[in-house]
């Protein structure tokens, strides 16, 4: 995946087939409703758990939890946990986090700038 021109700037040892795979592997990952939701939302600040809950709003306990470890496990969110009774536990986007939220602010733009043409479509369609 990229341009020919990001591809070939790429060092002859680098393996196309395994970033591809990795890429396509993520984006099945975070294309849900939820992870887009989350990562809106942690872009904004770090939040805790239950503020994050709250603020997504319709999310259940373990949809949340799921979807936060494998945001974790990606390397989109870091989860800190600080020393404290009770325990408190603190979320953010990481710098690839950000990254990807600035994506999905792209796509929410041209949603916005296509919607008019997509509903016409939509409508038109049988």
């Amino acid at each position: 995946m990229g341009s020919r021109q990001q591809i070939s700037a790429l060092p002859p040892e680098a393996d196309l087939a395994r970033a591809d795979s990795l890429a396509r592997e993520i984006f099945s990952d975070i294309a849900n409703k939820w992870a887009f939701l989350i990562i809106e939302f942690l872009g904004q600040r770090t939040m805790r758990f239950s503020e994050l809950r709250d603020a997504v709003g319709g999310i259940s306990h373990k949809m949340l939890t799921q979807n936060l470890r494998m945001l974790e496990r990606n390397g989109l969110v870091e989860r800190t946990v600080h020393p404290t009774i009770p325990p408190r536990v603190d979320y953010n986007l990481t710098e690839a986090g950000q990254a990807l939220r600035a994506v999905v602010d792209g796509m929410c733009g041209w949603t916005q700038q296509y919607l008019g043409h997509i509903e016409a479509s939509r409508k038109s369609f049988r």
